[in-house]
């Protein structure tokens, strides 16, 4: 019969149960351990009072920003205090030499008044001179000198005068008064007189070995003088140049304008100006035909004068003297696009020129 095992408490299996055991305590113990971390409570009092204090550094810098800024200011408007000190202290005393020069002022207007009547000689006697230098003898109001835009130069030279009815006055009302008046009345009507003052002006700028011509137009273009049609004549014959005038203050204003028709004159002359002038006052009323109503609109006419620059040859610069006229505001415009596109040149005068 087989012997009974005798059973221990302290065999090998529970030592080993009893060391793992401890084991694992010592392990949590060491870990509990070592992991604590002290909690510390802030007071609210503190907190309080720390950000009141950072709240009172924040506006202390901004404060002391704004004082920088104000120095800063300050320092600058310093600096220009001085420079205007510096200068009204220099004109000062500039001022003080100038009056310890001036001992005698009297003496002092009277050497200007001498000095302003040599300069008024001087240029008295180059007005002289110059106009000793004119093909012919012009003299507007006053004696005046003329200073104009319009370029005077050229070998042959045609000027085309606007004899138009509407070249009796500045006004629709007056111009059909006078137009239903006399030829005499016509002739002596002021804007048509002040068209050939300004024509005569023009033909006494131009230079000596200049040759002319003046043909005058309404519906149709004429020369003043018939038997120069063609051709021209010498700007320095003052006696030719007389006969011609005489002409064409024998000229009476009436019936429409065509610019188109007075372009044609170009083609009439040999050899072809190489410088045109236009008298005129307003844009055309006809094309190379009347038209077939009694009104024409602005539009209508404006139309016709964009027509009849097809017919101008090219390279012909044209210088215009514009009278402006009641009802026309078209005009003006037009005509300086003209002459800027040929360049030429553009005037409007006033009433006492030339």
């Amino acid at each position: 019969m087989a012997r009974k095992r005798r059973i221990s408490p302290f065999s090998l299996s529970f030592l080993d149960i009893m060391a793992c055991g401890f084991g694992a305590v010592t392990l949590l113990f060491l870990i509990l351990k070592h992991d604590v971390v002290p909690v510390d409570t802030a007071d609210p009092n503190l907190s309080a009072e720390v950000a009141l204090l950072e709240e009172d550094i924040r506006v202390g810098e901004e404060e002391l920003v704004q004082l920088r800024n104000s120095l800063d200011q300050v320092q600058r408007d310093t600096v220009d205090a001085q420079g205007l000190s510096t200068r009204i202290v220099t004109r000062i005393e500039e001022i003080k030499r100038e009056l310890s020069l001036q001992d005698d002022p009297e003496a002092e207007i009277e050497t200007l008044r001498k000095q302003v009547e040599e300069l008024e000689l001087e240029i008295s006697t180059l007005e002289e001179e110059s106009r000793d230098n004119d093909l012919r003898k012009f003299v507007g109001q006053g004696d005046r000198q003329y200073l104009t835009g319009l370029k005077l130069g050229g070998r042959n030279v045609l000027i085309l005068l606007d004899a138009s009815s509407s070249m009796l006055a500045e006004d629709i009302v007056n111009t059909v008064i006078r137009r239903n008046q006399s030829d005499e009345i016509k002739r002596n009507s002021p804007k048509w007189v002040r068209a050939i003052r300004s024509t005569e002006w023009l033909v006494s700028q131009m230079p000596p070995e200049t040759q002319v011509q003046i043909y005058a137009f309404n519906t149709e273009a004429k020369p003043v003088l018939e038997e120069s049609a063609g051709r021209y004549l010498e700007a320095a014959d003052n006696e030719q140049m007389d006969k011609l005038f005489k002409a064409l203050r024998q000229v009476s204003p009436n019936g429409g304008t065509s610019l188109i028709n007075a372009y044609s004159a170009i083609e009439q002359l040999t050899p072809r100006p190489d410088n045109l002038f236009l008298i005129t006052d307003g844009l055309p009323t006809q094309g190379k035909k009347p038209p077939r109503g009694n009104t024409i609109s602005g539009r209508d006419r404006e139309e016709l004068f964009y027509d009849s620059t097809e017919a101008l040859p090219r390279g012909l610069p044209i210088n215009v003297i514009l009278f402006p006229f009641e009802g026309d505001p078209r005009a003006a415009a037009s005509f300086w696009k003209l002459a800027m596109a040929t360049k030429g040149s553009f005037m409007s005068p006033s009433k006492d020129w030339p």
